[in-house]
């Protein structure tokens, strides 16, 4: 169950800000000038609530301004020159070095910069000269360590990841290594995150210090490598004092001002010893190099960074950077101002998610991040969404919804593989086990094993307001807080097919979609369409192949590809490519083009070596066009560089591809335990199975809280037959399709969805067409006649087991019926705010319809509509129904005709 869909005005979350005290009514640190310099100077966050400081902050218009009128009135050259330009960019880059020293109180006599494209390659700079070493090193990292600085351990001779209980034990006496006499030359480097940018934990910088007086100079040397980026986007950072401070600090710029897009490694000067024995060295880092009869060269011997800059330094950045402490400080001030500012919005966004409470007055957030009132902590709130039944919300459906919604958050594992694992409570075999089971970085696969795989993380920078912390808080509340007790479900009576009421249903339409995420086809009335076990002829056989990454392309992020409307034309034997929308502005360009249906080798391209494309996650075999005019065409139509590829019914391998379709925990109905699973000589309503909101209304009868939804393999086994249990189902293939062969909606549902959306949206003009959800098949009732039918209720699909569809074929006076499986419900994402009639997002309308969706047809954090199937398998008939060498066919007007759960 969701939220209800009459909130007042004033939520739950509204009224707890108004009641939280002090904190809301003094607005102790809170920077009230932010709200006007964030309309004036930073027009790209115009409706839209930006939550991803971590990431990176957004850059103030008048840095931008000011860079470009730098850069129209001054030359720089190469600074590895004597030229006048040359000159100019040495000394403006000498100033700089020193300003952004300044900039964390480092003394340039205890201390020297070296400018990188970004922390991590500051990273791996400290990483490459500890490696060559001629004792190699010995590296600890803590574990709430970026994956950065867990990559380090790869150059290590040895390797250990601490916690805080184990760093105090190490601080306290203990040698995280045996010091054998082998060892005593081999230093250790110990690094660790300022801030972890995971959950905004701080560590003390005092660890450093502490570290090396741990370990005195007759024993092994430890050098500290700290990973400021986190702390420095929001907090002052102090090097004053050198005697303390970390040998080796990494940061990057952009997270502090926007832009540019640079790095800095500061090295405490009494340990630039280490970069001694680095071997490669670029240009401009060498007094002299001697290449023939000898090999030899002299390193620069003046300042670290005069050996450690390799080539050409990025100019313009480093005169960007300049630009941009300016125009910071002017903004907001120092540094120590924008964390009160960023505290403040910390504390109130970690309260205000805290409070929010469903109606049974379980917590809608389990939150990762220390409380910021208790514990000193940056403006990052980590945590994940839970019903009021104690099942997580998926982190992909929370992200899609937010894209809608105009708010800016990162989701997953946010490179911080250690501090995710404490956290969740993922064990080592259990992470393991994920990544067998398909999880991979980026993908859906968000709760596996009944435990999340990752997080939701809302960070705050200079430029967040007070209303940004309120909308994202709004925002959980409306689609996650549940204001009305959980409505469990009735467990379904086990009926004899007779006993159950049937709808009289007809195919309304049918669609193919050759070319995967373009338009669809509309088979006319009266014409048989034949259907295969990858699904329905033509459907899906062709997609739009980015030429640089593979990856075939989507209207998610290429949404004029609906106005690319195929025709199937067999007398002519091609699949004929329209496109509907303003023909760019480039000579020469058709508005449509052929493509021949024949599967004839001299259409592609020679296959190379190394190259595959990516469908849904998978690597495939496609086979390309090698028609300059196909892939120019679709290439000039989009804007972006791709190929037409084809990827055919009857492939091995990677030219195959399988079904990933199932039943969903809220279409596996079981008998309820006071309802024994017998017949019953009365006639009763349809099953009701588990509930669905916007589906079946069901009892209030308390039951124990379910379980965490598990991976899709073991939700597989559950409906499975015990022979599939020992020997697994045989996998379904299909071709370009997203999960199975054929995608199935009723009418009567899409009626109900506009009418909610009418309710809760009501500035949205109009009703959603069926076409948004690109179905291969429509169902409808049939009219109302003087015979009464039972009515088709919406969401009736989701408790279908498998249907009938009896095919009157014009060449043939017999019926013939074909039966398919039922394969569970479609689970949806934001491509359905897409107008397919004009190729356009319908954000504007307010998301819909996806944001209705996942207040009515949320089930465990997934958000559903439609279902899958395709052909039942012979295998899974009698024998006698078996019919060798049946075409099976389908027509608009075909009657349907459902069977139950």
């Amino acid at each position: 169950m969701t939220a209800s869909n009459d909130k007042s005005s004033t939520s739950v979350s509204d009224q707890m800000f108004y009641n939280m005290g002090s904190l809301n009514t003094q607005h102790s640190g809170y920077n009230a000038d932010v709200e006007r310099i964030k309309q004036e100077e930073y027009p790209m966050l115009k409706d839209s609530i930006y939550l991803d400081h971590a990431g990176t902050t957004p850059y103030p218009k008048s840095l931008m301004d000011r860079f470009a009128q730098e850069m129209a009135t001054n030359l720089f050259g190469n600074p590895h020159s004597a030229s006048a330009s040359s000159q100019l960019s040495t000394q403006r880059i000498q100033d700089i070095r020193l300003r952004a020293l300044q900039f964390f109180n480092a003394d340039p006599a205890d201390f020297d910069l070296v400018f990188v494209a970004n922390a991590t390659a500051g990273i791996k700079l400290v990483t490459d000269a500890m490696r060559c070493l001629p004792t190699g090193f010995d590296y600890v990292y803590h574990q709430a360590s970026h994956t950065s600085l867990v990559g380090v351990r790869e150059e290590a001779t040895s390797s250990l990841c601490l916690d805080s209980r184990q760093m105090e034990d190490w601080l306290s006496g203990s040698c995280p290594f045996d010091d054998d006499n082998d060892d005593e030359e081999r230093p250790i480097l110990f690094a660790y995150p300022a801030q972890s940018n995971m959950d905004g934990r701080r560590f003390p910088l005092s660890w450093s210090s502490q570290v090396c007086q741990r370990h005195s100079p007759t024993k092994r040397k430890t050098y500290t490598l700290v990973d400021a980026a986190a702390l420095v986007s929001s907090s002052p950072l102090d090097l004053s004092n050198a005697q303390t401070a970390p040998d080796f600090v990494v940061l990057s710029f952009y997270k502090i001002f926007g832009f540019p897009d640079l790095g800095a490694l500061i090295v405490r000067k009494e340990s630039q010893d280490v970069f001694s024995h680095r071997r490669y060295f670029g240009g401009g880092t060498v007094d002299m190099v001697v290449c023939l009869k000898e090999q030899w060269h002299a390193p620069k011997d003046g300042f670290l960074h005069e050996r450690l800059e390799d080539g050409t330094l990025p100019i313009h950045s480093i005169v960007a950077l300049d630009v941009a402490m300016d125009v910071h400080a002017e903004l907001f001030g120092s540094m120590e101002r924008v964390a009160g500012h960023t505290g403040f919005l910390a504390r109130r966004l970690h309260q205000g998610l805290k409070e929010l409470r469903h109606a049974n007055n379980e917590p809608v957030c389990v939150i990762y991040s220390p409380d910021p009132e208790r514990e000193e902590s940056g403006p990052v709130v980590a945590f994940n969404i839970r019903n009021a039944q104690g099942t997580w919300i998926s982190l992909a459906e929370v992200e899609k919804l937010a894209m809608l919604k105009g708010i800016h958050i990162r989701t997953g594992g946010v490179c911080n593989p250690g501090g995710i694992a404490s956290a969740l409570g993922l064990e080592p075999w259990e992470m393991k086990q994920n990544f067998s089971s398909g999880y991979r970085c980026g993908t859906e696969n968000d709760t596996m094993g009944g435990k999340p795989t990752g997080v939701i993380r809302a960070s705050l920078g200079a430029m967040s307001t007070i209303g940004d912390v309120d909308g994202f808080v709004h925002f959980v509340d409306e689609f996650y807080r549940e204001d009305t007790p959980p409505i469990l479900p009735l467990r379904e009576m086990k009926l004899e097919p007779s006993l159950r009421d049937t709808p009289e249903l007809f195919i309304k339409s049918i669609v193919v979609y050759p070319i995967k995420s373009c338009a669809g086809f509309h088979v006319p009335p009266g014409i048989d369409w034949e259907v295969r076990p990858e699904g329905l002829a033509w459907d899906r056989e062709w997609c739009l192949v980015h030429r640089g990454s593979g990856q075939a392309l989507s209207q998610k992020r290429y949404p004029r590809m609906a106005l690319l409307r195929p025709n199937l034309d067999f007398t002519r034997g091609e699949l004929q490519v329209t496109y509907a929308g303003d023909i760019p502005p480039a000579p020469g360009v058709p508005r449509s083009v052929a493509v021949p249906l024949s599967k004839n080798p001299k259409l592609y391209a020679p296959k190379k070596s190394g190259m595959s494309s990516r469908v849904c996650g998978e690597e495939i075999t496609a086979q390309t066009y090698a028609s300059a005019q196909i892939n120019d065409f679709f290439s000039t139509i989009l804007g972006v560089p791709c190929v037409l590829a084809r990827f055919p019914p009857g492939g091995q391998g990677m030219g195959m591809r399988h079904a990933k379709a199932h039943l969903h925990r809220h279409q596996q109905a079981q008998p309820h335990p006071q309802q024994p699973a017998v017949s019953v000589p009365t006639r009763p309503r349809k099953p009701e199975p588990a509930m669905m909101p916007g589906a079946f209304p069901s009892s209030t009868e308390e039951v124990e809280t379910p379980p965490s939804p598990p991976d899709s393999d073991t939700e597989r086994s559950r409906s499975a037959t015990p022979t599939e249990e020992s020997q697994g189902p045989k996998p379904r293939r299909i071709l370009l399709s997203n999960e199975s062969p054929i995608l199935a909606i009723t009418s009567t549902s899409v009626d109900a969805l506009n009418e909610s959306i009418a309710s809760l949206n009501p500035s949205v003009s109009g009703p959603i067409s069926e076409a948004v959800f690109r179905a291969n098949l429509v169902f409808s009732p049939f009219p109302s006649t003087t015979t009464p039918k039972p009515n088709l209720k919406p969401y009736e699909e989701d408790t279908w087991s498998s249907l009938t569809i009896l095919n009157s074929s014009s060449s043939s006076s017999v019926q013939r019926e074909t039966k398919f499986q039922m394969l569970g419900s479609c689970r949806r994402c934001h491509m359905v705010c897409i107008d397919q009639a004009t190729g356009s997002r319908t954000a504007a309308g307010g998301g819909e319809p996806f944001v209705t969706l996942s207040k009515t047809r949320r089930f465990d954090g997934k958000v559903f509509f439609g279902v899958h199937m395709g052909l039942l398998e012979e295998k899974e008939k009698e024998e006698e129904e078996v019919e060798i060498g049946k075409v099976v066919k389908v027509r608009v007007g075909d009657l349907v005709v459902p069977s139950y759960l």
